[in-house]
């Protein structure tokens, strides 16, 4: 399956995208597509890319717009009107022409200052006419499109109620008695033109981190290559080039020091504002910022596969995804132009018995106050800013789904190693059992079968190995029958020696006695992971490997609580160990010696109690929890199984993310719930009085010219309130 992005050129309301995803879901081929309205951007899966993004274009292209492929990694095109400002800056002038002398007649008092001749009738169709067909010519070339679909859109209102207003103020203009709206329908033209100017420019920034993330790319490298340093375009990069970078440069792409020292600045990607010391072996991502020292870095990936790179990727995927909250908008919106075509069509035909004046006001005001524009875009444009700031604080949402459904989560998991702790862990005791060959001898053999282990504790009692003095060179030795056990342990053969390391249940089910067990549960209760040494079947020596607590775990944990939520710490380790770790950092409940396999099973306990579970891990063995869990939440720092498994990274590693992002997840899901009621009760309440329901108790009717504005004004609302959430900041317990 195949993912292709397209910029959508000429939608004007949410009717308008959901023609166009009609569209896209019957194309042959297509496996799902959805339209972006907030966006004008369209998310397509496809079976084979050879020759859809062609057909996809000419479908769309069909129903009257256009359509461009979008590369990932270059700039958005920008969200504006596509209106050219010369109709705007025209329509205005000629509107206020006209407003200004239909004054008299609209408040019923003679104005001074206006000369009569602005209240000439044939003035007036003169400065009109040029509003109704030149400024509204993409209002006419739209409906007419959509009329030849034998369907109807935005455009099909406000051509009809700006035609009805314009084509019965000249039949009164040319014998007829009655008032002329001129001014109505100029003034409806121009606010349209206007709010959709306001919106493009509402709605651009609302993709500001994007931008920002896209902008943070560097433009050349300083290579090294035959002894000499060459200026080169970021995209001539290959993998192996050394890079030089000086102080106070960017980092061309994602590498890992060869050479040199330096403190690198990467809160543009982790959101984590503290330096981080580099030397060499290190790690370093493209477009984090040098400071202090020369480096050369050897690069290890490069263009799209770089961590920025991704980066922008899953923020693109997740703004063009759309929430569950969503479904109500779209299924509105479907029915919504014919509706109020229906509406209006009855409204004309209630109130034409009682005075066709009344009537035509009513069912124009109807017709131009019906926008469901502002549905539209109540959930997509909180989505986008909501994952753009993610972005900004080193959280990468998924999609709208997780970003939704984060905010629902009653209970987190936490594992512990690589999440509540550093990862890192290091032998702090180590002995073995009197009788039994001297510690070097036993600390080689086992630094020998843990050498072919990639598990964390197995590093650990390797570097310790090495720290002793052990020979890191084993070329000499090898080790036959290598077997690891997920879970439990490594096992092989050196020489005449059959080594196991593992923990103490794998034991206990070979039923090897454990006569340093009195030792071992004394490290345990201190909170360091028990790992055991036999010896052709025999215990014969016992470790003691602590890990150093996250500095942001227990700070975390307790943000976690006080939100109300219930957090469980999932572990392999010994349930002293656990008991020891959970309550430094105020766990109360957790589940020790669970085996990767089992650790979605009581991820999916807990869902069967009722719970709304949300797992947060870093290592292979999680990646199973990750995918079951309501909300998979993976630490940035760990495998890139873990990341892909997930909804939400923290690039950071700090638990501090977690906090953040639960609480940007509730607040954007909150501002999706206010911009839904304000579109909803806009619609509600404006088209009952835009058809005129207060006129038998009031006399009162809505100016077509003010349905207008109100029009305008719901849509600059809903885009308004989804920024505010660029000042959001997470609150600290």
């Amino acid at each position: 399956m195949h993912t292709l992005n397209l910029h959508i050129y000429g939608m004007s309301c949410a009717s308008c995208a959901h023609r166009v995803e009609t569209t896209l879901q019957k194309v042959p081929g297509v496996l799902e597509g959805s339209v972006n309205f907030a966006l004008s951007q369209a998310t397509v899966k496809v079976v084979d890319s050879a020759g859809m993004a062609e057909k996809i274009v000419q479908a769309i292209t069909a129903i009257g717009y256009q359509a461009q492929i979008i590369d990932s990694q270059k700039p958005t095109p920008a969200i504006s009107s596509s209106e050219p400002i010369a109709k705007l800056i025209f329509g205005a002038a000629a509107s206020t022409v006209l407003f200004i002398g239909a004054l008299p007649t609209m408040t019923g008092v003679h104005w001074v200052l206006i000369p009569d001749w602005l209240h000439n009738p044939w003035l007036q169709l003169v400065v009109a006419t040029p509003v109704q067909f030149w400024c509204g010519s993409n209002f006419y070339r739209r409906a007419w499109i959509a009329l030849k679909r034998r369907t109807s859109d935005m455009n099909t209102l406000i051509v009809l109620g700006t035609s009805a207003a314009y084509f019965y103020s000249v039949a009164v203009t040319l014998g007829k008695t009655g008032h002329l709206y001129y001014e109505a329908a100029a003034l409806i033209i121009t606010l349209t033109l206007l709010g959709r100017y306001w919106e493009g420019q509402a709605r651009q920034e609302t993709t500001r981190a994007i931008a920002k993330l896209i902008g943070l790319q560097v433009k050349t490298a300083t290579v090294l290559r035959h002894g000499q340093e060459v200026e080169l375009p970021v995209e001539q990069l290959v993998v192996g080039d050394v890079i030089l970078v000086r102080p106070g440069q960017k980092v061309p792409t994602d590498g890992v020091v060869v050479s040199g020292s330096s403190t690198v600045d990467e809160s543009l990607v982790t959101g984590e504002s503290i330096p981080v010391a580099k030397q060499e072996g290190d790690q370093v991502v493209g477009a984090t910022l040098n400071q202090t020292g020369s480096l050369r870095i050897r690069a290890t990936k490069v263009g799209r596969d770089t961590v920025l790179a991704q980066i922008i990727q899953l923020v693109q995927q997740a703004q063009a995804s759309k929430a569950p909250i969503q479904r109500l908008a779209d299924q509105v919106t479907a029915w919504f132009v014919p509706a109020v075509l229906v509406v209006a069509g009855l409204t004309f035909g209630v109130w034409f018995w009682v005075s066709p004046t009344v009537a035509l006001l009513s069912a124009v005001g109807v017709l131009i106050i019906a926008c469901p524009c502002a549905l539209g875009l109540a959930t997509p444009t909180s989505i986008i800013v909501g994952t753009g700031k993610g972005a900004e604080q080193g959280i990468l949402i998924k999609n709208a789904t997780s970003l939704e459904l984060a905010s629902h989560i009653d209970t987190v998991v936490l594992d512990k190693t690589g999440t509540l702790t550093v990862g890192k862990p290091r032998v702090v005791n180590f002995i073995t059992l009197d009788g039994v060959a001297g510690e070097m001898e036993i600390l080689k053999l086992i630094a020998l079968v843990e050498q072919d282990s990639e598990h964390p504790l197995a590093e650990s009692i390797v570097r310790y190995a090495h720290s002793q003095g052990i020979d890191r060179n084993r070329q000499t030795i090898h080790v036959k029958d290598f077997r690891a056990f997920p879970g439990a342990g490594v096992q092989g053969r050196v020489g005449s020696k059959f080594i196991q390391v593992g923990n103490a249940q794998w034991f206990e089910h070979m039923d090897m006695p454990f006569d340093l067990a009195y030792i071992a549960d004394r490290w345990a209760s201190q909170g360091q992971t028990i790992t055991w040494v036999a010896v052709n079947g025999k215990i014969a020596a016992v470790l003691g490997i602590a890990d150093v607590l996250k500095p942001s775990a227990q700070q975390a944990v307790q943000a976690l609580r006080a939100m109300g939520l219930e957090v469980v710490m999932l572990t392999g380790d010994n349930p002293q160990t656990a008991a020891a770790i959970a309550e430094q950092v105020g766990i109360h409940r957790w589940f020790a010696q669970v085996r990767p396999a089992e650790k979605a099973s009581r991820i999916q306990e807990l869902q069967q109690a009722g719970k709304r579970v949300a797992m947060v891990g870093d290592g292979i063995n999680d990646a199973p929890a990750l995918a079951q869990a309501d909300v998979g939440i993976a630490i940035g720092t760990g495998t890139d199984v873990a990341i892909a498994s997930s909804d939400i990274t923290l690039i950071s590693g700090e638990l501090q993310g977690l906090v953040t992002a639960l609480q940007l997840s509730h607040a954007t899901l909150q501002n999706i719930r206010q911009n839904l009621f304000f579109a909803f009760v806009y619609n509600v309440l404006g088209i009952p009085i835009a058809a005129g329901v207060l006129y038998p108790f009031t006399g009162w009717l809505l100016n077509p010219i003010l349905a207008g504005a109100a029009m305008v004004l719901s849509s600059i609302s809903v885009v308004s309130n989804a920024l505010r959430l660029h000042q959001f900041k997470p609150k600290n317990f």
